[in-house]
């Protein structure tokens, strides 16, 4: 249990209990005089132990030899209603403890999970913690200022967001324009959680809880909101997660501090263009550029002698990563473009390494005093330039101010983009490429199928019967799956058994036009429909002459009926057959005289076995 030294609650209810006014649970008075406790200069956790200290009748377990403020042995009581007394003022002590610890951390903060990573690799948003936040009637109605740090993990990100809360807290909470906002050299960092190591730490998405309000030049009062998120690459993460979570922050906030170490390389563009990319799909197209402020962060700068620390140095290196000449490939053209179109602002700042002390002290635990005096100058320079109220960026989204009221809809609106299926899940560079690789494979045997088809069965070949043409189809099929497991290929056999299923489907599709196309070459196919109408014709015109020398007309009027549809088909067919259109009631047209075609045939079939 922590118990505050500054807690008045405490010291009000002791002086209370001094005075023998304080009344128990049962609304009795206490049966004993008050026990006289000394509260003006002693911290709280002093009055607590003197107040338990100070009953009657108490007996102690002797002690082990070890440190007895560690390892202390509960006392035990020889009257039953002394230890009840005792139960009920050490609840009371500790109810007051904790309601003033609850009241100093919603004072100053803590780190609320926003955004939760699940171990499907699913992303669930924590609108409840969110609305407290954001929908605050302070905060609510003012323009939102959303600064995130995105990267890899194990960086350093969290641990420099505390250092934000730091320059937070003084400027804007206890107005001190110095800079002491800092720190004490021997005070522990706190505030986002953080660790070293080689193990990640934070996962999904964390805003502080304790928004902070301020006004720029112009007058608008804006809320500052810090981000931290789940860092990317680690070997529990997808390409997915990364991406979604890169792109969530960069959509959401208007100064995305990406975290680099000791240099922009391209394998870091590479990074930020797919998930940016990622990001801009789930943006409606509204001709504007989709994000905001792009701020490089390359920590551990070990090239002072190259560029500077700082903005400047920044500056040098930002525009040499970023240069486009002709001699550069197209690729690497395109991809500097792409980062360029997607930030209406884009700066660097180069920061020195903290101390290799830190780095392998396992018990580091942020304090000043053991931080090079260079990084800590740094930080007095970055933290201001990205903010100090002169240097604030607004949140806008279609050029409109975002309020933080409205922040939480689109939180919502975006968050239900990604957990739907309209956006195409982002890959790594190997899955790209070995898809890409696959389909090539795919797309060059199928090629060579048609090929061999068009030699066996093609539109200058005769007609084949259906026996030999499955058979040629066999043949050319499996030449074609040869030509597919004999190029290389990335991915490995069990990646390309997905692609040679492709393969078989497109070829069975192949093979039916091919079918199609065969089946046309047949000359009395393709003249079985003129004549199973042209044999109805001339069926029904025999029939309604006998009919009607026999005095039958009611059934040679039935026959020239039935002939004068058929006649009325043919003309219609012919029509079909010449301009192409209504191919679907020829296709209708053909089946009926299949059918009456096959039905013929049944039957003579079945009259040949009778006989």
């Amino acid at each position: 249990m922590v118990i505050y030294d500054d807690n008045i609650n405490i010291k009000k209810w002791i002086r209370r209990y001094n005075n023998g006014d304080f009344k128990l649970e049962d609304n009795e008075r206490c049966d004993r005089p008050p026990m006289k406790i000394n509260v003006d200069e002693r911290t709280t956790d002093e009055i607590c132990d003197s107040l338990l200290e100070q009953h009657e009748n108490v007996k102690k377990v002797p002690m082990t030899t070890l440190d007895e403020n560690v390892n202390r042995v509960p006392r035990v009581y020889t009257n039953e209603r002394e230890e009840e007394d005792r139960s009920g003022w050490q609840e009371k002590i500790e109810r007051l403890s904790m309601d003033s610890q609850d009241k100093k951390i919603s004072d100053v903060g803590q780190p609320v999970q926003i955004v939760l990573a699940h171990p499907d690799h699913s992303f669930e948003l924590n609108e409840e913690a969110l609305s407290k936040i954001l929908l605050d009637d302070d905060i609510k109605n003012r323009s939102v200022v959303v600064v995130s740090v995105a990267g890899a993990f194990r960086k350093g990100k969290s641990f420099l967001l505390d250092f934000f809360l730091r320059y937070m807290n003084s400027q804007y909470n206890n107005n001190n324009q110095t800079d002491s906002w800092l720190g004490k050299d021997d005070e522990p960092l706190s505030g986002f959680s953080w660790k070293g190591g080689s193990e990640r730490d934070t996962t999904g998405i964390l805003m502080w809880s304790k928004v902070f309000c301020g006004t720029l030049p112009d007058g608008e009062k804006v809320a500052v909101i810090l981000m931290d998120t789940q860092g990317a690459f680690d070997s529990q993460s997808t390409v997915k997660d990364c991406a979604t979570v890169f792109a969530l922050s960069t959509m959401l906030s208007s100064v995305q501090i990406y975290n680099l170490s000791q240099n922009i390389q391209e394998d870091d563009l590479q990074h930020l263009q797919l998930f940016t990319e990622y990001g801009r799909l789930a943006l409606q197209k509204s001709g504007v550029t989709p994000f905001q402020k792009l701020q490089f962060l390359v920590r551990d700068w070990s090239y002072p002698y190259e560029a500077p620390y700082g903005s400047e140095g920044g500056k040098e290196i930002l525009n040499r990563r970023l240069e486009i000449s002709d001699k550069q490939h197209p690729e690497l053209q395109n991809l500097r473009m792409h980062i360029k179109s997607c930030f209406s602002e884009i700066s660097c700042f180069l920061m020195p390494h903290p101390g290799l002390n830190i780095a392998t002290n396992p018990r580091f635990d942020g304090r000043l005093s053991e931080i090079q005096p260079e990084f800590k100058e740094q930080l007095k320079v970055l933290i201001p330039v990205l903010l100090a109220p002169e240097n604030l960026v607004p949140k806008k989204i279609d050029g409109q101010l975002v309020k933080a009221r409205d922040l939480l809809e689109y939180f919502k609106s975006y968050m239900k983009i990604y957990k739907g299926n309209e956006l195409p899940e982002p890959k790594s560079m190997l899955v790209a490429t070995a898809e890409a690789n696959n389909l090539a494979a795919v797309t060059e045997a199928r090629e060579f199928y048609i090929r061999l088809m068009e030699d066996v069965c093609g539109s200058r070949k005769p007609y084949l019967t259906t026996a030999r043409l499955e058979a040629e189809h066999t043949r050319c099929m499996d030449k074609a799956m040869c030509i597919f497991q004999n190029k290389r290929k990335m991915g490995g056999d069990a990646f390309s058994q997905t692609y040679m299923k492709k393969l078989c489907e497109d070829m069975d599709k192949a093979f039916v036009h091919f079918k199609a196309q065969n089946e046309s070459k047949n000359v009395f196919k393709s003249t079985r429909t003129a004549g199973v109408y042209g044999a109805i014709v001339a069926i029904m015109y025999f029939l309604s002459s006998v009919f009607a020398f026999t005095g039958l007309y009611l059934l040679a009027n039935i026959c020239n009926f039935i002939m004068c549809i058929c006649i009325l088909t043919l003309m219609l067919l012919a029509y079909i057959r010449y301009s192409g259109n209504y191919d679907t009631l020829g296709v209708v047209i053909d089946e009926v005289a299949n059918t009456l075609w096959n039905n013929l045939n049944t039957n003579r079939s079945e009259c040949t076995k009778v006989n």
